[in-house]
């Protein structure tokens, strides 16, 4: 794995869409649960996945299920939530996102796959909001919030690289 600014990523990934259909998976790391988002073909829109169960010592396991997906859905690479303070400085939960990237890439399970951050302020916060009045189990609920926090994180990446690539073409049409 190796890491990739977010422009960069979606370049490599719009290089890649001339050849074959590629796509990006979303992860909110979480202490107990890693969310997972998968973008369409088109990669305009991402849509909640699955979760995957997060122990120190599954990590290979984890990196494994990963793989699977990589070559279920010809995924390019991973944009993972980086928790960012209000002020936009990394908190202390950004330290353990770090270092689970780390451990993923440690396995050798996910090399050739990039990955980048995106900063996932709220996006915990307003599924939650969305959920509560649904008065559903604790596990259930809790499930539900990180695939839909996934959601979050990669639709607002994906949004972000396509707003900045339509300003990028109608500067130059100018």
């Amino acid at each position: 794995m190796r890491f990739a600014k977010p422009i960069d990523l979606f370049q490599k990934l719009l290089e890649s869409n001339k050849i074959a259909e590629q796509r990006l998976l979303g992860l909110d790391v979480g202490n107990r649960y890693v969310g997972l988002a998968i973008s369409d073909p088109d990669n305009k829109i991402a849509s909640p996945l699955s979760v995957l169960v997060r122990k120190k010592s599954n990590i290979v396991q984890m990196a494994m299920d990963i793989q699977t997906l990589v070559k279920e859905f010809s995924l390019i690479g991973l944009v993972v939530g980086y928790p960012l303070a209000l002020q936009g400085t990394a908190n202390p939960q950004a330290v353990q996102v770090k270092v689970f990237v780390e451990e993923l890439h440690r396995t050798g399970q996910l090399d050739g796959l990039s990955y980048t951050y995106w900063d996932e302020r709220f996006t915990s916060k307003s599924v939650e909001a969305l959920l509560k009045p649904l008065d559903m189990h604790p596990v259930q609920f809790k499930t539900i919030v990180d695939k839909f926090a996934a959601v979050g994180i990669l639709q607002g990446y994906l949004d972000h690289v396509h707003r900045n690539m339509k300003a990028s073409e109608q500067e130059s049409n100018d």
